[in-house]
């Protein structure tokens, strides 16, 4: 690997680690986790073909996945079981973004 592509994955790498961050911070800020999925779509195709790609598809395959049970626990909680569902979810949620900076750390790719 050339100097030039060998820094070009260094910042992609920790664009991917952005990403990460921006999803955990989410859980307080909401908000944060959209920004890091368009984040990801933006840059899918330049990290295609790297062990980053497999990360940009665990946090795109979280956000979407998120998003539903959020809803889906959301219209739930009238009833009462969808509190659950948001712990779950919270818990799933910081599982996923611990274990894919964990893999980054040491540039493995995440297997979904």
């Amino acid at each position: 690997m050339n100097n030039i592509a060998a820094q070009q994955l260094a910042a992609n790498k920790q664009y991917t680690q952005i990403i990460y961050i921006l999803q955990l911070v989410s859980l307080i800020f909401g908000i944060t986790s959209i920004i890091g999925v368009v984040m990801n779509y933006v840059k899918l195709s330049e990290v295609r073909g790297t062990f980053l790609e497999s990360h940009f598809r665990w946090q795109i395959r979280t956000f979407w996945f998120v998003l539903l049970w959020t809803v889906i626990g959301g219209i739930l909680t009238m009833v009462g079981i969808g509190v659950l569902i948001l712990l779950a979810v919270a818990v799933w949620y910081i599982y996923r973004a611990v274990k894919g900076l964990n893999a980054l750390s040491t540039n493995r790719p995440m297997y979904i």
